[in-house]
């Protein structure tokens, strides 16, 4: 069965399609290097791409489908409503050793609603219950949906209730998550509608309550582990954003708190370190090393020394020749101001 979908990696075994935990995907900032981060601070929170668009992967010149073994477990997200290009997409990432493929249905921006798809497909559930199914047609590896609980004036329960059972019995889908939120395609920008659209957590609560068979997770202004172990008493799962990017070392009690490891949770400092050898090896092929600590900024946060430190990188690791001196310089300042 999908959602028992057991695989081991690095000597860590997960359930994917369960989703108990996961990163959720954030265009422009979970990209290959701010995942490799987070790996290095949870072991079993279930990482994800940016949102890579099929047309990107099929007829864009660079390597969009480029990750590292240790990043696993890790979902591609794909953008896209050509159910024979997001297949063939789909292929090329299960061939390269993705865990899962998620499909985009929620997201509102402009680009995306101009290429017609994101959130403006949950008003064509046939639709996205044809593209599911002619992926799972090319992979075994989970194939879900990522959606809100409704779109512009289409947001009644009946209307999401229709929108997942269509698809998850046309496209024989059994794992949604949703972001208890209703999109606006026009009228709001793509912030204003992570905001203004009000929470309806109940909603996706009763959602479950009706398709106890299917795997329902949560996304949508989630900004702790407490308030996940609160969803996770009627849902599957949990997906947080911006607060685990802003503020990532909460990322290290998720291995404790949700999967009950018995694993010493890592210090900020080592976990500095421990990207050294990362660093190093991506700046010998050529990557700018503030396209690495971009999403390391946080890592400090509420700590004593977390201005100096954001300050320090954020002055130096653009420079052409910047390298693993400028994040000593700036841990040299952390353990100033801590004394140590």
């Amino acid at each position: 069965m999908e959602n028992q979908h057991i695989q081991i990696h690095n000597g860590i075994t997960s359930t994917y399609g369960l989703n108990r935990f996961s990163v959720a995907p954030m265009l422009s900032w979970t990209d290959r290097h701010c995942r490799y981060f987070h790996r290095i601070l949870s072991k079993h929170a279930l990482l994800h791409t940016e949102m890579v668009t099929t047309g990107a992967i099929i007829y864009g010149k660079g390597d969009f489908l480029t990750f590292n073994d240790q990043e696993h477990p890790v979902v591609l997200q794909l953008g896209g409503a050509n159910p024979t290009d997001l297949a063939h997409c789909a292929k090329l990432a299960a061939e390269l050793g993705y865990d899962e493929i998620n499909l985009n249905v929620g997201c509102p921006s402009d680009r995306v609603k101009n290429g017609k798809f994101g959130a403006c497909l949950m008003g064509e559930a046939n639709l996205v219950a044809q593209c599911v199914a002619e992926m799972k047609e090319m992979v075994d590896i989970p194939v879900t949906v990522k959606t809100r609980i409704g779109i512009d004036d289409q947001d009644s329960y009946e209307f999401l209730v229709d929108f997942v059972r269509t698809v998850s019995e046309k496209g024989n889908c059994s794992n949604f998550t949703i972001h208890a939120r209703k999109a606006y395609l026009s009228g709001l920008s793509t912030k204003e509608n992570r905001k203004i659209p009000k929470l309806d957590y109940p909603r996706v609560y009763q959602l479950k309550k009706d398709f106890p068979h299917l795997t329902i997770g949560i996304n949508g202004c989630i900004n702790s582990l407490v308030e996940a172990e609160k969803h996770l008493k009627f849902l599957d799962g949990v997906m947080i954003g911006r607060k685990a990017y802003q503020t990532p070392y909460l990322l290290t009690e998720v291995d404790q708190y949700l999967f009950g490891s018995d694993a010493p949770m890592i210090k900020r400092c080592d976990a500095v370190k421990a990207m050294f050898p990362y660093i190093e090896s991506e700046l010998s092929s050529g990557t700018y090393l503030n396209h690495i600590t971009r999403h390391m900024l946080g890592l400090f946060h509420t700590q004593p020394g977390t201005r100096q430190w954001r300050r320090y990188i954020s002055e130096n690791a653009h420079k052409p020749s910047a390298g693993i001196e400028v994040l000593e310089a700036a841990l040299a300042k952390i353990q100033d101001a801590l004394n140590v």
